[in-house]
């Protein structure tokens, strides 16, 4: 997987800057997904044209039939490192000749079961590595590493405040 200068990903980056100076509303975009109950504890998210189908394992009620929420969110994390990592390579003109990614969390069950009111529900601790290999220096590959932290959305959707409006509509 070599990450070349020049390449489509770059000129996505110039085209979305011309059409953005032009007129900053096409800055804005909105995403959405969709979800319905699937089996005990499972769920269908529809998300544009794809279903994504999430479970739980046999040791929190769901059939283990697709992977977790928190699965789901590190498989994001994931994917959008990726991601962020090829288009910033190009940026930076830095050569990527192999990227692999794993992302792990510390959950405490007792906060999403109420067992434990001061325990958090969500994850305590996320670890991402990196690996990555190519003919730069180690220098250039910690500046695209922060360059990929300072822009990766889903790493801020973690790391930032996202302000979220619940609405619960009745019948």
């Amino acid at each position: 997987m070599t990450t070349e200068l020049g390449t489509p990903l770059n000129d996505i980056v110039d085209a979305t800057a011309a059409a953005v100076a032009e007129d900053p509303a096409r800055a804005q975009v909105v995403f959405r997904a969709t979800g319905t109950p699937e089996g005990v504890v499972g769920s269908a998210i529809a998300a544009g044209r794809y279903t994504i189908r999430v479970d739980e394992p046999p040791s929190l009620g769901g059939a283990g039939a697709a992977p977790n929420p928190v699965e789901v969110y590190l498989a994001s994390l994931i994917s959008c490192q990726v991601v962020t990592y090829r288009f910033w390579a190009q940026r930076l003109g830095v050569t990527i000749d192999e990227l692999a990614i794993d992302a792990e969390g510390d959950l405490d069950v007792r906060g999403f079961f109420g067992l434990d009111d001061t325990v958090r529900p969500g994850f305590r601790a996320v670890r991402v590595t990196v690996r990555i290999s190519g003919p730069e220096t180690a220098q250039r590959y910690t500046e695209l590493q922060r360059a990929v932290d300072a822009h990766c959305p889903v790493l801020d959707l973690t790391t930032g405040h996202t302000p979220v409006e619940t609405t619960l509509v009745t019948n």
